[in-house]
């Protein structure tokens, strides 16, 4: 049986978050303390004026709590993964358990990561539930509204567009008449959109600076919902901040390879409620092509 690790991204952060782990690996916390330049645990601990809402700290807090719980399990010596997926930023935490690169890398990468997303702004994000893309393209040409695209496929139920301001009301308005649940979410900027090239150019400049390790394990890829390609880490991970998270197509590939596939998640659960969401799906909606809603 095909056996799964998940990692969680950015909205799965909460106060207190890491206690154990920090306590299990003090050096390594000093260290990403000391690379970031400020104190992450007690930024966890205490989430003063809400800092672990903002881009620029969440990203590298997660990425440093997932890594420390992952390497608890593998001191532990629990069953090693077949597969590692991650959800936006947590591929890189995937990438890490698969070997690519070492912790410091990584922190790196979500720290500039971080910051180039946190500098975006004029936009957001908003999920909208049970309204496949195909009826949600409908919807928004009737109402004329362009601009937005489908920034992930979390499930055959929740899907996630993004881009202006304007555009997200024009559309949250069109939802609301027709009866359609929807959730703007807590995000500064529209990521995973085309208004993310510039921090999409800038990322891709900064991870030549780096050598990468093909993957010990497969990582299925955000942007395609496959496997890494060889040769393709730099290149994915910039798309990856301009393409939607394709969760669905990702889990998928692995019900492909095994419909009985198990899995694990760290530090949560959001992510396996997904997986069983995508698992118990009769019918796969296909995902449209190209992404963007209008526009």
């Amino acid at each position: 049986m095909v056996f799964a690790i998940l990692f969680p991204g950015q909205g799965s952060q909460f106060r207190g978050m890491g206690k154990d782990a920090f306590q299990s690996y003090p050096g390594l916390t000093q260290f990403a303390c000391d690379l970031l330049g400020y104190d992450l645990v007690a930024l966890c601990r205490d989430n003063p004026d809400d800092m672990l809402a903002r881009t620029e700290y969440t990203q590298p807090a997660l990425y440093t709590v997932n890594a420390l719980q992952m390497f608890e399990r593998v001191r532990r010596e629990y069953r090693p993964a077949d597969c590692y997926l991650g959800h936006s930023l947590g591929e890189y935490n995937a990438l890490l358990a698969a070997g690519v690169f070492d912790f410091e890398t990584g922190l790196r990468l979500v720290k500039k990561r971080g910051e180039l997303m946190a500098a975006a702004s004029g936009g957001g994000m908003t999920a909208v539930m049970n309204t496949p893309a195909s009826r949600l393209f409908d919807i928004l040409g009737q109402d004329g509204i362009e601009g937005l695209d489908v920034a992930g496929f979390n499930t055959d139920t929740q899907l996630v567009i993004a881009g202006p301001v304007d555009a997200l009301r024009a559309a949250h308005a069109a939802l609301k008449e027709r009866g359609i649940r929807f959730a703007p979410l807590r995000v500064s900027a529209p990521f995973h959109s085309r208004y993310m090239e510039p921090a999409r150019a800038e990322f891709e400049r900064y991870l030549k600076e780096f050598t990468f390790a093909e993957p010990a394990a497969d990582v299925v890829a955000n942007v395609t919902g496959r496997p890494y390609e060889a040769g393709a880490m730099v290149s994915t991970l910039s798309q990856q901040l301009v393409e939607p998270v394709r969760w669905t197509d990702s889990v998928r590939h692995l019900l492909a390879r095994d419909p009985q596939f198990a899995c694990e998640e760290v530090g949560g659960k959001s992510l396996l409620r997904m997986v069983e969401k995508i698992r118990t799906s009769e019918v796969p909606v296909p995902v449209p092509v190209p992404v963007p809603v209008s526009g």
